[in-house]
């Protein structure tokens, strides 16, 4: 068996490609499908959060099975389900089957990341969180690219039907791909850990914070860059080009992760994260006009490094926990946005209400009270950088001894 390590990790970049498309692309026609099959805010946050929840049960379970049955076949089974998906979105008559065909997409993504964070996680055992945030570069990625699709195509006039079809060219490239390439156990299989030393290590108090840590920093990226268009509509023109240049400031700081990871540690560089994505949440929710376009690149800043940086932390400093832990970091994260998601749309439904209508003020008020959510996690990772520091300082004076 050959493994070609550089193959393998441009399938795995072309398949997140294509998850974060669906990210782009839906956050650009939510409001189109809410005219067209006469949704109201509630169940367009029902939609989008089906998404979020069938994340999660795919990459819990996928991290359970990984092991079992191999990468390859988890592959297999995302190329299916995000085949289907975009298919149904397509053919859509209306709540069920947007509600079906987003589940469906949801559990694809879910999956994409059950197999092939552990992939690179095993293909690249001395750089994890270095080449984990270039992987999760392509998330950013796909949503310049998904927004700017569907502002281009909106200008010609064509469907969203036309710009949800687009996901399945790079779709059909990633599962040829996959399907021709030899892949490596899982990192945790290959070192010899038994089952017991993983759940062993996914109940040490570090995981636990860092698994509750993870419902902070996925709402704070996801929901808001999911609902920005919503949220912002009347405060900006392009409230949708704020998404695009979030998410390209993103990838522009996922792309530069080497040198940032040699000048600061991954928890030092976790809170420098949180303070950012506060500010900016703040700008965005309290600034009008033009003002609102540094909001967003202060909050891409703030939100760029979390989602890699807290699976490379846990993937190398609890190596023990393996597939399962890193599955879990992502399913705690993508859970939570679920259920935040759909609690604020019925949040922003009824201060919209209460305001006569003023899409302005419930927006700002979503934004304001997601704004805590960054506060809590500048206090939680000031506390991870003090624990670190003494245990490093621990470690080293073992050494001497």
């Amino acid at each position: 068996m050959q493994i070609n390590r550089t193959a393998l990790f441009r399938a795995s970049c072309l398949s997140l490609l294509v998850t974060s498309l669906s990210f782009g692309i839906r956050a650009g026609i939510l409001g189109k499908l809410g005219t067209d099959f006469q949704l109201d805010e509630s169940q367009l946050a029902t939609i989008t959060a089906t998404a979020f929840w069938g994340f999660p049960l795919a990459v819990v379970i996928g991290g359970f099975i990984v092991d079992l049955i191999g990468m390859k076949r988890l592959l297999v089974m995302a190329f299916v389900f995000h085949l289907a998906g975009i298919l149904l979105t397509v053919f859509a008559s209306g709540f069920w089957t947007l509600f079906i065909s987003t589940l469906l997409i949801g559990l694809a993504n879910g999956t994409v990341e059950a197999a092939c964070n552990p992939l690179v996680a095993s293909l690249y055992t001395d750089e994890k969180t270095t080449k984990l945030t270039h992987f999760h570069l392509w998330f950013p990625g796909g949503i310049v690219i998904g927004t700017l699709i569907v502002t281009f195509f909106n200008q010609f006039g064509l469907s969203w039907q036309i710009q949800v079809g687009m996901m399945l060219i790079p779709t059909v490239i990633y599962g040829y791909l996959f399907s021709k390439l030899d892949f490596p156990v899982t990192e945790r299989v290959a070192s010899g850990i038994s089952t017991a030393g993983m759940y062993k290590a996914l109940a040490s108090p570090l995981f636990i914070f860092m698994f509750i840590c993870m419902f902070g920093t996925a709402i704070t990226e996801l929901f808001t860059g999911q609902w920005i268009e919503v949220l912002l509509k009347n405060v900006t023109q392009n409230a949708l080009l704020l998404l695009t240049l979030t998410n390209g400031v993103v990838f522009l700081g996922r792309a530069f992760a080497k040198p940032v990871l040699k000048a600061v540690t991954p928890q030092t560089l976790l809170l420098i994260s949180a303070i950012l994505a506060a500010l900016g949440l703040y700008m965005l929710g309290h600034l009008s006009g033009t003002a609102v376009f540094g909001g967003a690149v202060i909050f891409g800043m703030g939100v760029c490094f979390f989602w890699p940086t807290m699976l490379g932390f846990v993937n190398t400093n609890l190596p023990a926990t393996g597939a399962l832990g890193l599955n879990l970091m992502g399913g705690a994260g993508m859970f939570a946005v679920s259920l935040y998601t759909i609690f604020m749309g019925g949040f922003y439904e009824r201060i919209q209400k209460e305001a006569g209508g003023d899409t302005t003020l419930a927006g700002k008020s979503v934004l304001d009270a997601t704004l805590v959510i960054p506060c809590i996690l500048i206090l939680a990772f000031a506390g991870l950088v003090i624990y670190m520091k003494g245990k490093a300082k621990k470690s080293a004076a073992a050494v001497q001894i």
